[in-house]
Order: structure tokens, then sequence, then C-alpha cells
């Protein structure tokens, strides 16, 4: 694909996709929301890739929806999406629960992290919010944005916010739309880290390489399943579901690889497990 509104690159087995319109602070279009699937799905699938992590280039993570298509909307007096006939699917089909845009996410195989580099408001949040961790740079602006445009709670967020942050905390965010920053957000635990902007991708990459070489790639995979289909199953549930996966996960040869490190103090060498 012609990548025009992101930018894609591979380094150290980290995989990262920039969302690319600086001069727009990353306002999201339905150019952007095509080649960003498509990135996913690429890096998802890369065997060479153990984590991937979503930024912005220039000054903003994503404002939300472009002001122009935002407009375009108020004229036709409907949403047109303005994506190709035919989206990339990243994360579907492990279950149907995550079959859906930016829920998506947590379908994938592979770690997601967000470093957000500046504003992310509506779209941008929702995006930011259902990765698995967000670092970002301190007193950057914040925003659901949605009740002030007369628009119901966007892409999930209704369903993510109280889950990262509680429902008393999620329904002041949701329900007034008010303008917080990630300062805020890191006391609610939305943001896993502040860093520096100058030190967030190496930051951000340094998490993620440690990630690649502490834990095996399978162990990542079914534990992000297991977080995210966990959240609307029974403790019941939970618990048959870890021992039916211990059972199988123990034949895999990345467990006696494990076993092996630990028992000779050493890092693992994982690459054993990669289905």
């Amino acid at each position: 694909m012609d990548l025009k509104a992101t930018r894609m690159e591979k380094a150290d087995g980290v995989g990262t996709i920039w969302l690319n319109r600086p001069q727009r602070l990353n306002a999201w279009t339905g150019r952007m929301h095509t080649e960003y699937r498509w990135c996913l799905k690429q890096l998802d699938e890369d065997a060479e890739v153990g984590v991937i992590v979503v930024t912005g280039a220039g000054r903003g993570f994503c404002v939300g929806g472009d002001a122009e298509a935002l407009a375009g909307h108020a004229e036709r007096g409907a949403y047109d999406p303005g994506t190709a006939p035919e989206l990339a699917t990243p994360g579907y089909g492990v279950a149907g629960e995550f079959d859906a845009p930016f829920a998506c996410q947590l379908g994938l195989a592979k770690p997601i992290i967000a470093a957000i580099n500046g504003p992310a408001a509506g779209v941008g949040l929702a995006l930011a919010c259902f990765t698995d961790l967000r670092f970002a740079v301190p007193g950057a602006k914040l925003t659901t944005a949605h009740g002030k445009l007369n628009l119901p709670a966007e892409y999930g967020l209704s369903w993510i916010l109280p889950r990262l942050a509680g429902l008393a905390r999620a329904n002041d965010l949701l329900l007034t739309s008010r303008v917080f920053t990630t300062d805020e957000a890191a006391q609610l635990g939305i943001i896993n880290e502040l860093v520096a902007a100058d030190s967030l991708i190496a930051r951000t990459h340094e998490y993620a390489r440690n990630l690649i070489e502490t834990v095996s790639p399978n162990a990542l995979r079914q534990t992000r399943w297991q977080i995210y289909r966990d959240l609307t199953a029974s403790p019941a549930e939970s618990v048959r579901r870890s021992e039916a996966l211990i059972n199988q996960m123990m034949a895999e040869p990345d467990y006696a690889e494990g076993v092996a490190a630990l028992r000779e103090k050493r890092q693992p060498r994982w690459g054993a497990t990669n289905g």
C-alpha cells in the first residue's frame, strides 16, 4: 500500500506505526483509518516483529476527526467513514467481541503500546485506550470530545474508559467531554508512565524490547487474550481457561526453554513457539 497518512518502521523486533499528518496534528481521516489497519495487519503477521508501537508525527498524537471531514458529515446529515471498500482485518477472528474497529487491537497476536506525544481527542483517544499500555509526554491535552459535537461516546470509549479509570472517573470524562491532561490521566490509571518528549520513543522501545527478550511470544499472545476475554467472563471461566492453556503451553518448546533459562540463570532464547 502507498502510505500517505501513516508511516511504518521496524527495528530490533519492534514495529512502529506513525500517524503522519503532522500539519493537521494527525487528525483522523478515512485514508488514515484504511492505512492504519493495513499497517497493523502487516506488523501483526510479521515474524520479525514482537511488539507494535503507535505514535504521532510532529506535535500531536491524533486530535480526532479532521474538521473538514466533520463539516462534510454535517452537510450530508450522515456519517461517511471515507474508508476503502475493503479494510484489512487485524485481530479479527480471535473472539467475536473483538471484531470491530479499534476493539480489534485486543485481538492482535502481539502487544501494542501507544506513545502519546501530544494531544489526543475522540477517535485518537479511543485508539490509544485500546492499546495494552500507554506512555505519554507530560501536559498533553486529552478529551473524549463527543459531547460538544452532539455525538455519542465514540468507538468503544464507553466500554474501555470505565475499565481503565473506574466508573465514576470515566463518567466524569465521558459526560462532560472536558479537557484533561496526561498528568491527570496518569493519576487515573489511564497512562502507565509519563516520559519527557525527547525520550518518549526511546523509552517506549526500551520497554517493548524488554518484553520481547524476557517473555515468550506465545505467553504474551495468550495472556493478552486472557485479559480481554476475562473482562466479560466469570471467575470460574477464567480459571478453567487458564488451566486448559497451562496444559497446552507446557507441551510447547518455549516452556522447556523458559525452565532451562530459569535454572541456568540466563536470558531465555525464545522463538520455538510462533504459531
